[in-house]
């Protein structure tokens, strides 16, 4: 197993998620949350279900986050006014600075990440885990 590659795959996954939850916990944010503030500022005003598709993860799930992130006044449920039964997730003003603060993190995670590698050695890389994506997936 010296050689695998799914044992370092592991590791390197690993070692980024523990990092990220490292620089998101800084401004108070769990890993999974800035996907959901990332998705609102493109889609504010989205239902849940929505949101859990657009983020690939089940309602559920997306409901208890969610929770989570009204609590921390991230996001506000607001009625829609077509439908009643329905409820629409805002971002709030505190929730787009917090939205910010974590692309400019995922933005210094990368640097800290691919530090080293030349420009093609980051394309070639990004490359290959596309396929490794796809042929897991």
């Amino acid at each position: 197993m010296d050689e695998a590659v799914g044992p370092l795959l592991v590791e390197v996954c690993r070692a980024h998620r523990n990092r990220a939850a490292e620089l998101l916990g800084s401004i108070g944010v769990y890993v999974g949350q800035e996907w959901i503030l990332f998705q609102l500022r493109k889609q504010d005003g989205a239902t849940l279900s929505e949101l859990a598709a657009s983020c690939g993860i089940e309602v559920p799930t997306m409901s208890r986050g969610l929770q989570r992130m009204e609590t921390a006044g991230l996001v506000v449920k607001e009625g829609d006014p077509a439908d009643a039964r329905v409820s629409r997730i805002v971002l709030t003003k505190s929730g787009r600075s917090v939205a910010d603060k974590a692309e400019a993190l995922w933005r210094a995670l990368e640097a800290e990440a691919v530090r080293g590698l030349s420009a093609e050695e980051r394309a070639v890389f990004r490359r290959l885990l596309l396929r490794v994506r796809r042929n897991l997936g």
